[in-house]
């Protein structure tokens, strides 16, 4: 027998051989959990849950507070899913805490947080890495609140933050984002603030793309975007509006508290900034005199509706950015916020395909009531949010 072909097979046996004695690979399991215990406790599930498991909640209103520390597990709802603190002030800081490890936590809604220090939030973040999908919050002291760690990162695809609680003082933000590694928002909605801000984030990298920040013709809240410890931020794609009630003139803040990390880069693309108002906003503001002047502000291919000023109010490289009067929308009381056909500023906007070496082109447009739709590059650009 050849002897090349000899030792093929000696050697394909012995594999074959290691591969029988090996130990499998444990799967994945599944565990179901109802409001009431039935078919089993959402905390034995957890207790009893390995990593990399799925635990799904079937419908109703669950009770009582749950703590998952250094945990890799997806939590998702079947159906209509409620955590609910019943606004009720106690202890407990949050209705969920993740603390750390890799979580997903997707259809599920968080409502009625409270806490003795009015820092209740329906979800606390304290490190890891947290993707929300498709999940709800309202009337929480917080929506979601994540505490300082550097490695931390959190995702939010396709959900909706509204109805901060209105209490005068509070400064309840929806969204309150500490110094984490990374943020990252996209389609999703962001209304009903009160006195608090719609998003604040203190991370060194933010990005929010395609999403639907506006507070509403009526809206209460601070800053819609409040990008407070400056870092890496790309605002790409956004609808955000600021209402007449609103308590700060500025719709988009950067560097507020100063200067945090070493990168303070702010790319703002492709956005439709609406003030409801009559009296001039600010659709942007960076606070150089804290933060610095050496950041780095590039604006291109906004669109600026109502009253305001927008170069003016930041230092740094401005194109293509269009100002136009609410009726000049296609229909901005029906959520109409593109340019109609026949508008002056249709294709009026630069490339943005290369700007300070970054590419903004937007890849997609959000699609109400929460979501994206992928777009395909247009011949020439038109400023805004939306290129249909």
């Amino acid at each position: 027998m050849n002897r090349r072909r000899f030792a093929g097979w000696v050697v394909g046996l012995a594999g074959l051989a290691a591969g029988l004695l090996a130990p499998a690979a444990q799967a994945a399991n599944a565990w179901m959990v109802g409001p009431e215990g039935t078919p089993m406790a959402l905390a034995a599930a957890v207790a009893q849950a390995a990593d990399g498991d799925t635990i799904e909640l079937t419908p109703g209103e669950y009770r009582g507070t749950l703590v998952l520390a250094q945990r890799r597990l997806t939590l998702r709802g079947k159906g209509k899913v409620v955590v609910n603190g019943g606004s009720k002030a106690g202890e407990a800081r949050a209705l969920w805490t993740v603390r750390g490890g890799e979580v997903l936590i997707e259809g599920i809604e968080f409502r009625g947080a409270r806490s003795t220090d009015g820092s209740g939030a329906g979800v606390r973040h304290e490190g890891g890495k947290l993707t929300l999908r498709q999940t709800q919050f309202f009337d929480n002291e917080h929506g979601l609140l994540a505490t300082n760690d550097m490695q931390a990162e959190l995702r939010i695809e396709n959900s909706v933050f509204g109805q901060a609680p209105k209490v005068e003082g509070g400064l309840h933000h929806l969204l309150n984002i500490g110094r984490i590694g990374k943020l990252s928002i996209t389609g999703s909605r962001f209304q009903q603030g009160f006195e608090g801000h719609l998003i604040r984030s203190r991370a060194r990298e933010t990005v929010l793309a395609y999403n639907f920040i506006n507070d509403g013709v009526r809206g209460g809240a601070s800053y819609e975007i409040e990008i407070a410890a400056g870092g890496l931020a790309t605002v790409i794609g956004n609808i955000i509006g600021q209402g007449v009630n609103g308590q700060n003139p500025v719709l988009l803040a950067y560097g507020t508290e100063g200067r945090a990390w070493e990168r303070n880069e702010l790319y703002v693309a492709h956005n439709t900034f609406v003030h409801y108002g009559w009296l001039p906003a600010w659709f942007m503001r960076v606070f150089d005199d804290r933060i610095g002047p050496d950041t780095k502000v590039f604006a291109v291919n906004n669109l600026l509706v109502g009253p305001g000023v927008f170069w003016l109010a930041a230092p740094g490289e401005f194109s293509g950015n269009r100002p136009v009067s609410r009726g000049m929308l296609q229909d901005i009381w029906t959520n109409g916020f593109e340019l109609p056909p026949g508008s002056m500023w249709r294709g009026s906007g630069i490339d943005p395909s290369r700007v300070n070496g970054q590419d903004l082109r937007p890849q997609a447009e959000f699609e109400w009531p929460v979501g994206t739709r992928a777009i395909t590059p247009p011949s020439t650009w038109t400023p805004g949010a939306f290129q249909r």
